[in-house]
């Protein structure tokens, strides 16, 4: 999953855009900083593991570093006046451990993802899976052991980031009053992932989609927990923010991340492939249940149509007409609106930070834009 393209620091006037640029800077560094130090502890042990890490190292370039901001957005929330007014581009230390550890698990996390929906690209490019599966291919292996091959590496390559993920994640709350409360938020986000994408693969053996409140809970699950609503809480309680606090901007988070995901179903169907680097059929295709499917499934006749287009019995552009009749796509944007709504609604009513609150609301704009 791939997150806006713009920082809401430079689209909503933030109070200090520069410090975005610091934080990003130095994510970037610790993260190439990590990489590098398991490369070369592990070509003590195996050439082949630190072959691995090289991989791993580029499968993770060019990330946009949004959950990192969301960590700085949750600490300077809560975070004492003395502190929120430093200097100009100060950013906390703790804060760049767990933003780098939340790009670790994303990066863990999509080397899982690639392997359970069997794909060989992201964005264009070749996976790390996809690197593995031509080495196979180049020693003569058939096509079916060297796709193993390609995903055994991404399970393991996954593995090893979750390992430096969750260590990050301990560094950053070392010594706090609200240590061990973090840690629980920071496995939080790893199980609920978990239980997402187990009920995504569930949803996909069935032959009709899932409810409407099935997706709205696993799409809960898989993205917005660790993308949106665990960033913001661990950000908030590294500042000290009570329980109490924490949570409400955690729920902000949520309904960010929901909205994020509905609209990423109509992208994947309704999208532009050009723009959005994703297919419009393959979700439709491999039995996805996403609140499309999900709320077109209530008219007659859908499932039906659904299921001939999954035989390959009609094209793409009939499966979309179909989908557009029923309305979901209206039903989609206005759901992940009322959600935007909300959490901006939140916001202002936690009497957070002014730039805190700005920069949230253009989060929630950036996401109902995405695709424009």
């Amino acid at each position: 999953m791939s997150l806006p393209t713009q920082s809401p620091a430079q689209t909503c006037g933030s109070a200090a855009p520069g410090k975005t640029e610091v934080l990003q800077s130095r994510v970037r560094q610790l993260l190439s900083s990590v990489i590098e130090e398991h490369r070369r502890a592990s070509g003590e042990y195996s050439k082949a593991t630190q072959m691995l890490w090289s991989r791993i190292g580029q499968a993770l370039e060019g990330g946009k570093l949004t959950r990192p901001r969301l960590v700085m957005l949750g600490h300077e929330a809560f975070a004492p006046a003395s502190v929120d007014n430093a200097e100009f581009g100060e950013v906390s230390e703790r804060v760049v451990l767990l933003g780098c550890a939340f790009e670790l698990l994303h990066g863990s996390l999509l080397m899982h993802d690639d392997v359970i929906d069997r794909d060989f690209t992201r964005r264009g490019r070749p996976t790390l899976s996809a690197l593995y599966r031509d080495d196979a291919l180049a020693r003569g292996k058939s096509a079916e052991n060297a796709e193993h091959a390609g995903h055994a590496a991404a399970i393991i390559a996954g593995d090893l980031l979750l390992a430096a993920a969750i260590k990050l994640a301990l560094r950053a709350a070392d010594s706090l009053p609200q240590a061990a409360i973090i840690e629980n938020s920071f496995h939080q986000a790893i199980h609920h992932a978990g239980a997402g994408e187990l009920e995504d693969l569930l949803f996909s053996l069935d032959p009709a989609p899932a409810q409407v409140q099935e997706v709205l809970r696993m799409e809960k699950l898989k993205t917005a927990a660790y993308s949106f609503q665990v960033p913001l809480h661990t950000g908030a309680l590294l500042a000290g923010a009570d329980a109490t606090g924490a949570a409400a901007l955690a729920n902000i988070g949520s309904q960010l991340g929901v909205a994020y995901q509905l609209i990423d179903d109509v992208l994947g169907t309704f999208g532009d492939p050009a723009r959005t680097g994703k297919s419009i059929e393959s979700d439709l295709r491999e039995g996805k249940s996403t609140i499309l499917t999900a709320m077109a499934a209530s008219t007659p006749g859908f499932t039906e149509d659904l299921q001939r287009f999954r035989d390959r019995g009609t094209d793409v552009q009939a499966m979309r007409s179909a989908l557009e009749s029923t309305g979901a796509e209206r039903f989609a944007r206005q759901l992940a609106q009322d959600l935007c709504a909300s959490a901006t609604s939140a916001s202002r009513a936690l009497g957070l930070p002014a730039h805190v609150s700005t920069e949230l609301e253009g989060f929630a704009g950036l996401i109902l834009n995405r695709g424009a």
